[in-house]
This record gives C-alpha cells, sequence and structure tokens, in this order.
C-alpha cells in the first residue's frame, strides 16, 4: 500500500503510530531511512513487558508496549498498556537523531492465535500476502480443529478471476503463498484462493479471523 501511494502521489509516505488514549498519531513516526518509529521520549515513556507476567523487558527484546504520559496534566497516563507488541532500539539511527526507535508493530496481544504451540498473529498473515503478486488485500482467516490438533486455512481473494480456470497456475501460486506461510510462521496453512469480492466489504475493520473451533 505505502509503495502504491507514493507512485501514485510521487511522495515520501511514512508510517506514524499513536492512538488517542495518549497523545494520538504522534507517538513515534518514522524518518527517511524508515527503519523503526523514532519515540517522541519528551512525550512519553515507553517500556516493554512480557504480555503475560508483565515483567519488564530488557531493550532490544519483543513485547508489550506500555506507555506513561509525561505531560499531560488534565487526563494523564500511567503505565497504559497498548495490546501492541514490538521491540525498542536503543542505538542511534542513521538520520542523527539519538532517540529510542520502536519497531514496526508485528501484531496485538488480543489477537494472537496458538496453533500448535506456535504464536501466530494476523499481521504476520498479512504481510506475506501483501508481498504476492496476483492475489488482492482482502482475505480470511479459518481456525479449525481437526483430531485435537488445530489447523489453520487461509482464503485470498485473486486479483483476476479468471485464474481460477487456469488450474497449473493457481496451484503454483497456492503452493508459493503456502511455503511463504512456512517460512514466516513455521507451520503449515491450508491456502485457498476464491474469486475477486467474495468476502462482504466492511466499512469498519476488518473481521480476518474466524474461528470455528468452538463449533466444532
Amino acid at each position: 500500500m505505502r509503495k502504491e501511494i507514493e507512485k501514485r502521489l510521487a511522495i515520501l509516505a511514512t508510517d506514524n503510530y499513536g492512538f488517542s488514549e495518549v497523545m494520538g498519531p504522534g507517538v513515534s513516526g518514522e524518518c527517511v531511512y524508515a527503519v523503526g518509529h523514532h519515540i517522541a521520549e519528551d512525550q512519553v515513556l515507553v517500556e516493554t513487558i512480557d504480555p503475560h507476567t508483565g515483567e519488564v523487558l530488557p531493550p532490544g527484546e519483543k513485547g508489550e508496549l506500555v506507555f506513561t504520559s509525561l505531560n499531560r496534566d488534565a487526563c494523564p497516563v500511567v503505565r497504559y498498556r497498548s495490546k501492541d507488541i514490538s521491540r525498542i532500539i536503543q542505538e542511534p539511527c542513521a538520520c542523527g537523531r539519538t532517540n529510542a526507535r520502536m519497531e514496526r508493530v508485528t501484531g496485538r496481544t488480543d489477537d494472537m492465535m496458538i496453533i500448535r504451540g506456535v504464536n501466530v498473529f494476523p499481521s504476520q498473515i498479512e504481510e506475506v500476502l501483501l508481498s504476492v503478486d496476483g492475489i488482492g488485500p482482502d482475505y480470511q482467516i479459518n481456525v479449525y480443529r481437526k483430531n485435537y490438533l488445530d489447523s489453520l486455512e487461509v482464503m485470498v481473494e485473486l486479483r483476476d478471476g479468471s485464474l481460477l480456470e487456469k488450474f497449473s497456475e493457481l496451484e503454483n501460486l497456492e503452493r508459493s503463498i503456502v511455503a511463504k506461510l512456512h517460512n514466516v510462521l513455521s507451520i503449515h496453512v491450508k491456502v485457498r484462493l476464491v474469486e475477486p469480492h467474495t468476502f462482504e466489504r466492511s466499512p469498519g475493520k476488518a473481521k480476518r479471523v474466524n474461528d470455528l473451533r468452538e463449533k466444532e
């Protein structure tokens, strides 16, 4: 999406992070090097914690981001748990700034799935899908249980529905996506390619995960 925006508008698009509970989209932001979000350390104190124990983790370890506002008098926030998973980078950036950075958020503690002992975030699956040519940005993740084992199925919309009639190309594309997902997740994921506009569009946040385990 970033590449498409930059191509069409001939601009440099940067990623910024924030939420209204703390200070809106100004908690951190990328520079031209796009190697982490520079944190506004004069505005917020950022920590990473183990989401299960609450233990504070050292810089560099991935965990849940916790924020404390430093200059909000009317509505201060103390150790606010964001549920976002990232890590803090202390090394100075090539741009010259020396304030700490946070990596791009890789997932949330409340959407994490544990599949056969492996922590899986929908954002990991989305990142893989967005790197594949020929498929659209809309997908659905189905979680189901068979023979007491949890499994994942990813349904993805094709950009061109005519590909469904080209079986060899369709199989090659499916195998390619399966291999890429395995490299990232270390588990086997079933992939099913479907026609464009298969999934219902929502004006709000799209529901990506369909947990079928409780229904089985």
